[in-house]
């Protein structure tokens, strides 16, 4: 394998699945001593184009991002419809989900990665980017994010 497929080694967010994202957040903002942000909660299919295994999903997730300097927390509460949240939420429970880099050229490091067995499992769009959710759970023992920045 070549030397850094990302182009980084800057972990710019940690994700981690919560089954009641109210309450978790408001124990993060308890805990870390700050205000409780507010959910958002991800774009309709039409908008955010998302895809599960190739395939179409209406999924959508309510999200709590804490910025911790340098580190983004993004709490995420998945919808009961198929993704890689809901799949691993079921699966593993509540926990760590993934470890995201920023990068540039979504479709070679993509493509790089699935060349070392990691494939591609989700992505989608947000406003101002896109982002891929890579299954290299095998290998590093975590998902990697994708996070493409316009």
């Amino acid at each position: 394998m070549s030397k850094n497929l990302l182009g980084n080694n800057f972990i710019t967010q940690i994700g981690i699945l919560v089954h009641d994202i109210e309450k978790t957040s408001q124990v993060y903002a308890d805990f870390f001593g700050v205000d409780k942000p507010e959910a958002i909660i991800t774009d309709t299919v039409d908008k955010a184009q998302t895809e599960y295994r190739g395939e179409s999903t209406v999924a959508r997730a309510k999200l709590a991002f804490f910025n911790m300097g340098s580190l983004q927390l993004e709490l995420i509460e998945p919808d009961e419809h198929p993704s890689t949240w809901r799949e691993y939420l079921d699966e593993h429970g509540e926990g760590v989900h993934h470890i995201a880099f920023e990068i540039e050229g979504m479709k070679e490091k993509v493509q790089l990665l699935e060349g070392a067995q990691m494939p591609l499992v989700q992505k989608g769009e947000y406003e101002g980017g896109r982002y891929a959710y890579i299954d290299s759970v095998k290998d590093l023992k975590v998902m990697l994010e994708l996070l493409e920045n316009d």
